[in-house]
């Protein structure tokens, strides 16, 4: 099955471009003050990181997980989580440790992850690139406010990770209007995610069932689909043996809610977050959200629902 997402938001070039063209930077840059590198950090409220733009093999963990930070007096700030984005933290989301800029380079004490000493390079006015010398690996971060930040794009063009961020989601809404099919008694969805790949569950079990007394009846693969020529929605795949691979346009209602049109029947179903999980604030699950490069492939369909 295929789910098609509908915000309505202009993209306005949040997702930075992941080539790159490379800087030479002045050696000066690293002679300066330790209160140089902080100016640098301190230019912008937001920096996005660009995952697509990650250059090397290994990972620094806490910049794998969120997707901004904010440097603020010595506090290191992050939105690891897509529901609630642009109000946690009046935008900037949650305290995840200290740092302390030094000499060409920013010391990191994470709450989760530790100690890690990153080096700052300036790429232009609205970039900068992070880099990991343990791992040579560099991040690349753009600068924005609050202002002008598009927290909405930001969502829509994340979308499979906001998915992942309910233990949950459970069925509140089937539309009168609609052929019947099989996916009417699925009742409860699971979005996961592992090394191999994203994966879902399902149950038929009875709506209101206590969430840890759930048994998951079927286990299959999802993709999210990108559109041509449409921006602003997005599909998914939902593949199941007996039914094969069928799709829903997905829509976001709001930050708990999303909208499944199925429209090889005309059926329209919402299905609300149970359990959310606040990465950072549930230390267990910290090992089962990582960003990753991502390239939705393109699906050749036309929206269904009016």
């Amino acid at each position: 099955m295929k789910t098609r997402l509908l915000f309505g938001f202009l993209f306005i070039g949040l997702l930075a471009s992941s080539c790159y063209t490379e800087v030479l930077i002045e050696d000066e840059f690293f002679e300066e003050s330790a209160f140089s590198v902080d100016q640098v950090l301190s230019a912008h409220e937001l920096w996005y990181v660009d995952i697509n733009a990650t250059n090397g093999n290994g990972e620094v963990p806490f910049l794998q997980r969120a997707f901004t930070l904010t440097f603020d007096r010595g506090t290191l700030l992050a939105n690891n989580n897509i529901a609630g984005i642009g109000k946690n933290g009046n935008g900037f989301g949650i305290d995840v440790g200290i740092y302390n800029p030094i000499r060409g380079g920013i010391e990191i004490n994470h709450d989760v992850d530790g100690i890690w000493i990153l080096e700052v390079i300036p790429v232009n006015n609205r970039t900068i690139e992070l880099f990991d010398r343990s791992s040579n690996t560099s991040y690349y971060l753009k600068g924005f406010s609050r202002n002008n930040f598009d927290y909405d794009m930001l969502f829509y063009d994340n979308i499979q990770y906001f998915l992942q961020e309910y233990d949950v989601w459970e069925k509140v809404f089937t539309s009168n209007i609609g052929a019947l099919n099989d996916f009417d008694n699925e009742n409860y969805l699971q979005f996961l995610s592992s090394n191999s790949g994203d994966f879902f569950k399902s149950s038929i079990d009875a709506l209101g069932t206590n969430l840890n007394s759930l048994q998951w009846d079927f286990q299959g693969d999802y993709q999210v689909f990108d559109l041509a020529n449409n921006p602003t929605l997005k599909t998914i795949t939902l593949s199941y043996d007996f039914i094969g691979d069928d799709y829903f346009e997905l829509y976001v209602i709001n930050d708990k809610t999303i909208e499944l049109y199925h429209p090889n029947s005309g059926t329209t179903y919402e299905f609300k977050g149970r359990g959310y999980i606040q990465y950072l604030k549930s230390e267990v699950k910290q090992s089962t959200k990582k960003r990753v490069k991502v390239k939705n492939p393109i699906m050749n369909v036309k929206r269904q629902k009016k």
